[in-house]
């Protein structure tokens, strides 16, 4: 009788534990979750106040991305330091950069610096609403490279996102226009930033192998190379003469955006890789597009905006391509890894198994 007792009593704090488990995990990824959310749209705010708000008038957007990059370069430092100073931790590399590796991270560089230059400037000239509709052709961008550069098969589901989310971006122009003095040169932004940030992510595989896989590594790189790009596009556009005439530098509010700014963007992209890690793929997908269609309801509850059923449709549209086209790629990576195993089981020798001998029998 003891010891079935014991047993029941080991089987209850197996329980617990499982159930401690589970809950810590669920706890785990709440919190990373959140804290993307948080981030993520933070930033948006924070970007879209620094560009475009009244009190500020600061007509730089170079300026805004440059400081963005410079303290992002303090960030990888100080990071660095600790990594130097605490090899242990295994976490941060020493911050030591060599020339050679900066120019192999080089192309990435230009193709960033476009990227974020044309984000804010989509930021600048649209409205934060609708700044997820107008920079929304990332996803048809990544399959027109993965057919031209590539060379992959493109399934007729994936063309049907792509047309889905080309249709809400069409529509979002058409209504936008309707509700607001629409810019041509925000739409044109955004087309071209879902342009670069397909292309970053092709470049950033390509010379991941020179910083030996390391994103810490690749961040400080990319973000040196982004500062002395950015500070000769600062003079060549003309920006050097607008800093001069700016009547803010004393501000705090300023600076604290400022640092704020870029703060937010070095930890977006490390809390994106903890939410893939966390999560999976998939999940991270479905969480930035459910972000979104939250940043943009945030956005229109703060500007106190009314938009017609269309408006929203659009958004819809785009939202649903995209969540859309998240679920047929996984699906689509299902079936082709169990193609390569079942052509690899069929493939495989089968083995001969011996004959056994059959005994003599007596003549």
């Amino acid at each position: 009788m003891r010891g079935f007792s014991r047993q029941v009593r080991k089987m209850n704090q197996s329980e617990d534990k499982a159930q401690s488990s589970l809950v810590t995990q669920w706890i785990k990824i709440t919190t990373v979750i959140s804290a993307y959310w948080l981030i993520s749209i933070s930033m948006v705010f924070i970007n879209k106040y620094l560009l475009s708000s009244e009190d500020l008038k600061l007509d730089a957007p170079l300026f805004i991305t440059l400081s963005q990059c410079v303290i992002s370069v303090i960030i990888c430092v100080l990071l660095g330091f600790i990594g130097d100073k605490l090899p242990a931790a295994g976490i941060f590399p020493p911050a030591r950069v060599d020339i050679s590796v900066a120019m192999k991270v080089f192309p990435l560089s230009l193709v960033f610096v476009s990227m974020i230059t044309f984000n804010n400037l989509t930021l600048k000239y649209l409205g934060v609403a609708f700044y997820n509709v107008g920079r929304s052709l990332t996803t048809v961008f990544n399959v027109i490279f993965s057919y031209t550069v590539l060379q992959q098969y493109i399934s007729f589901r994936t063309i049907i996102c792509c047309a889905v989310i080309v249709g809400g971006f069409m529509l979002g122009i058409d209504q936008e226009g309707k509700s607001v003095d629409l810019s041509i040169a925000g739409v044109v932004f955004g087309v071209l930033a879902s342009l670069c940030v397909s292309l970053n992510a092709i470049f950033t595989k390509k010379v991941l192998p020179a910083v030996d896989g390391n994103l810490w590594r690749l961040q400080l790189y990319n973000n040196l190379n982004a500062t002395l790009l950015l500070a000769v596009l600062c003079v060549l556009f003309g920006e050097v003469q607008l800093l001069l005439e700016f009547p803010h530098w004393a501000m705090p509010f300023f600076w604290v955006m400022i640092v704020s700014a870029g703060v937010f963007g070095i930890a977006i992209g490390y809390v994106s890789g903890l939410q893939i890690k966390v999560t999976s793929p998939l999940t991270h997908n479905v969480s930035g597009t459910a972000k979104a269609c939250a940043q943009t309801i945030i956005a229109i509850i703060v500007s106190g905006e009314v938009k017609s059923f269309l408006w929203w449709g659009s958004n819809a549209m785009v939202l649903g391509g995209s969540t859309a086209y998240t679920f047929v790629k996984m699906k689509e990576m299902e079936e082709s890894q169990k193609e390569k195993l079942a052509a690899a089981a069929n493939s495989s020798p089968v083995e001969m198994q011996p004959i056994p001998s059959q005994p003599k029998q007596d003549s």
